[in-house]
């Protein structure tokens, strides 16, 4: 793997063992949340939107996050299943952009994935009805005592409306920030998933 930080990484061949060591990198470079990426949907319009979220992990070639499905990003993931995710990671100037299709996860793993969560965080997702309009801070504080009471010291199950969805990259641009806007790019592209990578260097 060291050749993919000592050369020149636009002349890797592998877009995801490139996107391993990035992030690795990342992770003892960032000071917030190396995670953190930019999830891109449209909606029934076409209207985009975006908002951070944070990778739970990859599983194989897919990239996974979890959220409430009654959300604004939820429904535009189930009614539109293609989405776009960007890493940026200052400290490294570098950048990922990812273009996919997406699916849910199984429902074991979302299961488990919800029972690794901290027990306040398993609480909140009962709690919020995320999107939705909101009368005050005290109301939301008010829903969480609810649901902390109603749970009490019990197990606390995974609620319908949450789950994972895992984007499927059909396409995967590298950045890395260059002197004068000289910058370097690769671009990894291919038809569906499990096909070949095409892959080009981009002019910046």
């Amino acid at each position: 793997m060291e050749r993919l930080t000592s050369g020149d990484f636009t002349a890797e061949q592998d877009p995801f063992a490139l996107f391993q060591v990035w992030f690795d990198e990342a992770k003892t470079s960032e000071p917030n949340d190396p995670h953190a990426m930019a999830l891109s949907t449209v909606d029934a319009d076409g209207m985009p939107n975006s908002r951070m979220v944070l990778l739970n992990g990859r599983d194989g070639e897919d990239f996974v996050f979890y959220t409430n499905t009654q959300s604004q990003k939820g429904e535009e993931l189930l009614g539109q299943p293609k989405a776009a995710a960007l890493f940026h990671w200052k400290s490294l100037r570098r950048q990922i952009r990812i273009r996919g299709h997406v699916s849910i996860v199984s429902e074991e793993m979302a299961d488990a994935y919800f029972q690794s969560r901290p027990r306040d965080s398993r609480i909140g997702a009962w709690a919020s009805q995320q999107s939705r309009p909101l009368e005050s801070r005290f109301a939301l504080e008010k829903a969480v005592a609810v649901q902390a009471a109603k749970f009490g010291l019990g197990t606390i199950p995974r609620p319908p409306h949450w789950t994972g969805f895992r984007i499927t990259p059909v396409y995967l641009e590298f950045w890395k920030d260059g002197a004068f806007r000289l910058h370097d790019r690769v671009v990894f592209r291919r038809a569906s998933a499990g096909e070949p990578w095409a892959r080009a260097r981009l002019y910046p």
